[in-house]
């Protein structure tokens, strides 16, 4: 039966990206979020598996978002391609900041990629002449004209691109010297892992992953401000949707995406300014007492029933 559960997991993420579609503009509207967050989330428990904590994800996405607008309204790029651009533009950044903080450990590189994304805030907010300052950017139009379907469709065949990826990740060398890194860095070390090369390959790839996602939320939307874009919601949520669901793996991320994405409309609803602070209680218990999430909790279940080797 366990080693179903990665199926059972596929099958039902897949079953909830695809249900959206036989539903109204407001559903497809709300899966699109959804869908954007679930994607930073994905991008944040890849370089997680490192062991490497980054609070990073709102500044490559704003940073990815600016690069989309502005590659459309500056230089008349096609919507499709504004997106490869934003991943291109963070990914570079990304490749060329991680060549200097990525000798910090902890939460000294916590704290560096939370400053990074300020900085960049910083710089997009007073760089007037180019990225509008303050008031930031329209685009011309809306990618599909803003039709629901279609835009739904976009965001779901990302996300699956997205899930490849991470899967790639754990199933090839980069898990195992990602993993070993994480475990013991001198024992990685003196079996011959490059720990540098491992953690810039990761770092450039989800932040490149993050930028690609601001992209295409500006081409969905709109707009884009530097208080919007760089907001912390895209650091915050993501992480809690991680943490609950299930660190270090694929599909952990995926399921907290969807159960806090549905709450998330409903305390909305509620407590319209103070729902964040739900998603840092649900962070501080699933750290007390789920530290695996709900893939962990799953995965020990089946194991206490005694069908873990089935």
């Amino acid at each position: 039966m366990r080693k179903k559960l990665p199926y059972i997991f596929m099958a039902l993420g897949i079953l909830l990206l695809i249900l959206p579609f036989f539903s109204g503009p407001y559903v497809q509207s709300i899966g699109r979020t959804v869908i954007t967050y679930m994607i930073l989330a994905i991008s944040w428990d890849m370089l997680i598996r490192s062991g490497q904590l980054s609070f990073g994800i709102a500044g490559f996405f704003g940073l990815g978002s600016y690069a989309a607008v502005l590659s459309v309204v500056n230089l008349s790029f096609n919507p499709f391609l504004s997106m490869l651009i934003a991943a291109v533009v963070a990914g570079g950044v990304a490749f060329l900041v991680g060549s200097i903080v990525l000798r910090l450990r902890g939460m000294y590189f916590a704290i560096t990629t939370l400053a990074l994304g300020e900085i960049f805030k910083i710089i997009i907010h007073n760089w007037h002449d180019v990225t509008g300052g303050p008031n930031g950017k329209l685009l011309p139009k809306l990618a599909f004209d803003g039709d629901s379907v279609p835009s739904y469709a976009m965001m779901v065949i990302f996300a699956l691109l997205v899930i490849a990826i991470s899967e790639y990740f754990r199933k090839s060398k980069i898990h195992y010297a990602l993993t070993a890194i994480r475990d013991n860095e001198i024992v990685a070390k003196s079996t011959g892992i490059n720990i540098y090369k491992y953690l810039l390959i990761a770092f450039t790839i989800t932040a490149a992953i993050q930028g690609a996602a601001g992209a295409g939320f500006a081409q969905l939307y709109g707009f884009v401000t530097p208080e919007s874009s760089f907001n912390a919601n895209y650091t915050l949520i993501p992480l809690a949707m991680a943490l609950l669901g299930g660190m270090y793996s694929t599909w952990g991320p995926v399921i907290g995406a969807v159960v806090l994405g549905v709450l998330g409309e409903f305390l909305k609803l509620y407590i319209p300014y103070g729902h964040l602070v739900v998603y840092g209680l649900i962070i501080i218990l699933v750290l007390l007492f789920m530290p695996r999430g709900i893939v962990g909790v799953v995965n020990r279940l089946t194991a206490d029933k005694g069908v873990g080797n089935e």
